[in-house]
C-alpha cells in the first residue's frame, strides 16, 4: 500500500440491499464517500474542518463498474487511491474486493470550491504538503 492508497473494511448491512439481495447500486457511491473520508483522516485532514474553513469539495463525476454483486453480510475491502496530485480537482479510484476478488471498480472527481463564492480554488497547500510528506 502506498501513501496514495487507503484500505477499509465494510460489512454489508441488510438495509443496503435491494429485493434481489444485492447491494443497491446507489450505495456503492456511499461506500466511495466513506473511503474518501477515511483517506483524508489517514492524512490527518478533517473534512468537517475544511468545510468550517470555507472550502467545499463536491463530486462532479462518478463512475461505477459492477463485475459481481455484493450481498448482505459480505465482508468487503474498499481500496481508495488518489489518482494523481490534485490541482483544482482531486480524483480517486476505488476497488471493492470480496475474498480478494475484485467485484467493483469506481472513480470520482471532486472540485475544490470556495464556499462563499462557489468558485474553484486550488488544492490547499496543507493538503499538498501532507500528500508529499507522506510519500
Amino acid at each position: 500500500m502506498t501513501f496514495l492508497e487507503d484500505k477499509i473494511e465494510i460489512i454489508v448491512r441488510y438495509s443496503e440491499t435491494d429485493q434481489m439481495s444485492f447491494v443497491y447500486h446507489g450505495n456503492y457511491v456511499k461506500y466511495f464517500e466513506i473511503g474518501r473520508i477515511a483517506w483524508l483522516k489517514k492524512l490527518g485532514i478533517s473534512y468537517k474542518q475544511m468545510e468550517n474553513d470555507g472550502m467545499l469539495l463536491p463530486v462532479i463525476d462518478v463512475k461505477v463498474n459492477f463485475r459481481k454483486p455484493a450481498l448482505f453480510d459480505d465482508k468487503l475491502v474498499l481500496l481508495t487511491k488518489l489518482k494523481q496530485i490534485p490541482s483544482y480537482m482531486i480524483e480517486f479510484e476505488y476497488s471493492i474486493l470480496r475474498d480478494n476478488e475484485l467485484i467493483t471498480k469506481g472513480y470520482t472527481k471532486l472540485v475544490f470550491l470556495n464556499s462563499k463564492t462557489n468558485k474553484p480554488i486550488r488544492c490547499p497547500k496543507f493538503i499538498l504538503d501532507k500528500i508529499v510528506l507522506d510519500k
